[in-house]
């Protein structure tokens, strides 16, 4: 670009960009790690799988998914060499199957990361009450709380990414510690020795595989937001892919190590049966006693500060998901707006927050009076809002997979035979499992006794916003083909 071209650039073009190279590939592995919040899944996500699934091979289904991610970053982290763009599902999809495939990615993209983002309220305003009830002896109602983190999560996102990046690398660290002591506690403990019974064929490879999988896929939710961010990261063709392989390989491994010791400090025959007693306190239960009360209490207050963590990350994603849409002119074009000053995703920021706080009002006004009581918010919006948009990123990974597989196979002799082939197709096939192995126990995983019909309803919901973005992609084929051409010219960002 010329001189005279960058001093005539309008205005209202750098009102619609994003802050540009704020992000290194130490802020891009925070960003995508808290999405994951590892004292969240700790606590949380293997106690949980545990219980459910009434099997000790947890920390292999960590191992396995690991793998499968593995493979299928390969070509998402290369792909980003190539197409930059806030809106990455939606962008890789149109490069590789073309633009009405794309739309309807974005719809269903949209559509994961708000239900992901304003289910974990649920979870946090349930959290935040007990904590408050426990450390102070006041009671508070689930949705007030959850509305306070939903203010600090709205303050955050209309403001600099690398605050919010910041804010998170702390709260990450200190989850770390969190987790590797309540490990060491474990192994010095171990009442029947350190042991590998949970990695034994036995407690994973009799049935119960499925199941590990379609639970262990929450663990890595979030962990292919480094693309999410490629136009505000520094050397975005190397950075982003460098972040998304590191987080992969810590989550998997520092997943099933810590899952793998807390079986072993509670003890292998008696993980599941603590599990299904204690649920998410568990870990708290452990610490009790083998800790000052004061760290344990500190450590519950981390396990809040886990949860915000996550409810920022996919704050961050979904807004850009609006703003990237929003400047391809799929929805209106106001949601391309970003702030003069910090570069954020300002309108897409703020309709996201309008979404959560529509929620959280709504499932406040549903649970009055419930017979659920405090419990509400976790066996309702949480369970439901979430496993839902589960079963939407693994989805959203299949086509993503098949749309590299294709657009790196249009010029095979620029990327070796492992990139654009074997491993975009080993990660569609492995994902596609776990896609069916989901829906075959999503009854289970949103405990689904009192209305079968939600069974139906939350998949069908998440399937649904592809299929209306298919819709209105051709829409926008037949009646502003303008728009429709332009999506393609969008994804170098």
């Amino acid at each position: 670009m010329t001189e005279h071209a960058a001093s005539t650039r309008p205005t209202a073009e750098e009102e619609t960009a994003l802050a540009k190279r704020t992000l290194g590939v130490p802020a891009l592995v925070f960003l995508i790690i808290a999405a994951s919040a590892p004292l969240t899944v700790l606590a949380g996500g293997a106690t949980t799988s545990f219980a459910i699934t009434a099997q000790t091979g947890v920390p292999v289904g960590y191992l396995l998914l690991g793998v499968i991610l593995g493979l299928f970053a390969v070509g998402y982290g290369r792909m980003s060499t190539y197409v930059q763009n806030a809106g990455a599902f939606y962008a890789y999809v149109a490069a590789g199957l073309g633009t009405r495939p794309g739309i309807g990615t974005a719809f269903l993209a949209l559509m994961t990361y708000n239900a992901m983002q304003i289910g974990i309220y649920g979870v946090f305003g349930f959290t935040a009450s007990s904590i408050v009830d426990d450390l102070f002896g006041v009671t508070i109602a689930w949705w007030i709380c959850a509305l306070a983190g939903w203010a600090l999560v709205a303050w955050l996102g209309v403001n600099r990414i690398d605050l919010s990046a910041k804010v998170l690398a702390v709260i990450v660290l200190l989850e770390f510690l969190v987790v590797i002591v309540v490990s060491l506690l474990s192994l010095t403990s171990a009442p029947e020795g350190i042991t590998a019974e949970t990695l034994l064929p036995e407690n994973w490879m009799n049935g119960s595989l499925g199941a590990l999988l379609a639970f262990g896929m929450a663990a890595f939710m979030g962990f292919e937001s480094g693309a999410i961010y490629s136009e505000e990261a520094k050397n975005p063709e190397r950075s982003v892919a460098r972040a998304t392989y590191i987080a992969v390989a810590i989550i998997a491994l520092f997943y099933a190590a810590s899952s793998w010791a807390l079986a072993v400090g509670i003890g292998p025959s008696q993980i599941v049966a603590q599990a299904q007693e204690w649920g998410p306190d568990l870990v708290f239960v452990f610490l009790d006693g083998r800790l000052p009360a004061m760290l344990v209490n500190l450590a519950a207050v981390l396990f809040l500060t886990s949860i915000m963590a996550a409810l920022v990350a996919f704050h961050n994603a979904a807004a850009r998901y609006f703003f990237s849409m929003g400047r391809a002119r799929i929805m209106p074009g106001l949601l391309a707006h970003t702030g003069a000053r910090s570069g954020a995703p300002i309108a897409g920021s703020l309709l996201q927050s309008g979404l959560g706080l529509t929620l959280i009002i709504v499932f406040a006004i549903a649970g009055s009076g419930s017979e659920l009581g405090p419990l509400f918010p976790v066996l309702t919006m949480f369970p439901w809002l979430t496993n839902a948009a589960g079963f939407g990123l693994v989805l959203l990974l299949c086509i993503t997979s098949v749309a590299v597989l294709r657009y790196f196979n249009r010029e095979p002799e620029r990327h070796p035979l492992f990139v654009r082939t074997v491993a975009p197709l080993l990660a569609a096939i492995g994902l596609g499992l776990i896609a069916a192995l989901i829906m075959f126990n999503f009854d289970v995983m949103i405990d689904s006794s009192s209305s079968s019909a939600l069974v139906v309803i939350l998949p069908g919901a998440i399937v649904g916003s592809g299929v209306v973005g298919l819709l209105w992609a051709q829409y926008l084929r037949v009646k502003r083909p303008e728009i429709y051409r332009g999506v393609s010219r969008s994804n170098i960002g």
